[in-house]
């Protein structure tokens, strides 16, 4: 059996991080397998459909990496890829349904519905239609058409037994046919599909071998089970993945952070980093490895290695993955990409002056080993381009030393500063170290005023090198101007 495997958002929204992970493992799944990745946009929920939703799919595929064999927009066997391209066909095979008698016409209003279900709430009753027209006689269904109701396309669940089917990662999972959604609408009066008979539909004709999609979509699994049988035809096998959750144990969503991938994008997350970390949601390779390039991915990536616990999103570890992805990058590269973050902020110019240029140059190989996101660029680099408008003496001030000996700290490191151009990086280091024996002071408590200094906070890139890349005239001034606001302060 040849792999087709298929991806099927509905453009109602932009790409999130479940969908991705979704789409991930189909692609991984038919490059392992010598098999064909399918995009198919299911549209028919005309009321919801956002044509940004749908560009929003291009654009994150195109930005991760990975592509489908066959879609909208690069065609295939087994076109359309648009649902609302397709209606006849969905049309066509549920009025075979309902000539098989697995399928009736129902012709009961949205006021009657809305009734039942309110009758249902109050009297703690199971919701679901109540196969009202279910066994309508002929004169009975003469007298709504007469009366110009247009009726919707039902589909008839066995009222006893159970349905079985076996998923690949979770087992036979049994359903009592009482507990499937009762006679779900297949076909809306409108003329449109419901989720259930497109997808089943669509499914087979595009021969797809196996459906691999969230947990979430368990409980549609009896229901189109039946709809297959009802057709005479061989289901697909099914894979049900891993739930994405957050830390809370609940479904992965806005409340625990970014989710959506345009949102990750924004935030300074690399493509590498978010699909090595999207495929160990859910799926690992053994104990000891964790680094994976796409390419290796798509020769290892098996459905054995799958979990059936469901997966936790820590954002935490992402950074880290993202800040190995980071360093692995070339200057030049990571120059670029961190350029607009720059602009956006306003660090620098649009487009940067040469001088810029020269100074983020000189400052890629000080900040990429500290950098977990690109968007931390602006912060790491600001004090190259920007003067320091105002100073916190609690910064300046370390927690082992008063005002008067940081100053006298200050006074003593600004003379060593007159000649540190002239000086190594290693030589300067000893040079601090006697200073600070001098003094009576550890290292640290006589570089933290001058890193303050330099660059206005605590946290900063190397800072012998930070010095060198601002200049000797202007780190000399900001000393002095720090030693002054302590005299005067």
């Amino acid at each position: 059996m040849k792999v087709r495997v298929r991806y099927a958002p509905s453009p109602t929204g932009f790409q999130h991080i479940g969908g991705v992970r979704t789409a991930l493992f189909n692609y991984l799944f038919a490059r392992a397998n010598g098999g064909s990745f399918i995009l198919r946009i299911e549209d028919t929920d005309r009321t919801r459909y956002m044509e940004e939703a749908l560009q929003d799919i291009y654009e994150t595929f195109d930005w991760l990496g990975f592509r489908w064999d066959e879609g909208p927009d690069v065609g295939g066997d087994y076109g359309p890829y648009f649902q609302s391209q397709r209606l006849e066909l969905y049309r066509k095979y549920a009025r075979k349904l309902v000539d098989s008698g697995n399928a009736y016409y129902c012709y009961c209003s949205p006021e009657r519905l809305a009734r039942i279900r309110k009758i249902q709430l109050v009297n703690k009753m199971a919701p679901g239609y109540d196969r009202h027209c279910r066994n309508l006689t002929d004169d009975e269904r003469r007298e709504y058409e007469e009366k110009g109701v247009t009726p919707v396309i039902r589909f008839k669940v066995p009222l006893e037994g159970k349905t079985l089917f076996r998923d690949k990662l979770l087992g036979e999972i049994e359903t009592p046919n009482e507990d499937i959604n009762p006679d779900p609408v297949l076909l809306k009066s409108d003329g449109f599909p419901t989720y259930h008979l497109a997808n089943v539909i669509d499914d087979h004709f595009m021969e797809i071998s196996h459906i691999m999609r969230a947990q979430e979509w368990i409980p549609s699994g009896p229901l189109h089970v039946l709809l297959y049988r009802a057709f005479g035809w061989e289901p697909p096998e099914y894979c049900h993945l891993p739930m994405v959750m957050g830390k809370d144990g609940q479904k992965l969503s806005k409340r625990h952070g970014a989710t959506s991938l345009r949102e990750f994008r924004h935030q300074g997350y690399l493509p590498e980093a978010l699909i090595n970390y999207i495929a160990l949601l859910g799926w690992s390779y053994n104990d000891t490895r964790e680094i994976f390039s796409l390419k290796e991915l798509e020769s290892i990536f098996t459905l054995e290695r799958l979990n059936k616990a469901p997966a936790v999103f820590d954002y935490k570890k992402l950074e880290w993955f993202n800040g190995i992805y980071i360093r692995k990058k070339k200057p030049e590269e990571l120059k670029e990409l961190i350029l607009p973050y720059l602009i956006e902020d306003g660090v620098v110019s649009d487009p940067p002056t040469g001088e810029e240029y020269r100074i983020i140059e000189g400052a890629i190989p000080l900040i990429q080993e500290r950098m977990r996101r690109l968007t931390d660029a602006p912060n790491l680099v600001r004090f190259l381009f920007r003067e320091i408008e105002e100073y916190s003496i609690d910064d300046v001030i370390p927690k082992k030393l008063d005002r008067e000996k940081t100053l006298k700290v200050l006074k003593a490191v600004r003379e060593l500063l007159i000649d540190f151009d002239k000086h190594s990086d290693e030589d300067n280091e000893m040079r601090f170290r006697e200073l600070a024996e001098s003094l009576g002071c550890k290292l640290g408590d006589v570089l933290m005023p001058l890193r303050v200094a330099i660059t206005g906070t605590r946290v900063s890139p190397p800072l012998f090198g930070s010095i060198k890349l601002l200049g000797l005239e202007k780190s000399l001034r900001r000393v002095d101007t720090v030693i002054k606001q302590l005299e005067t302060t």
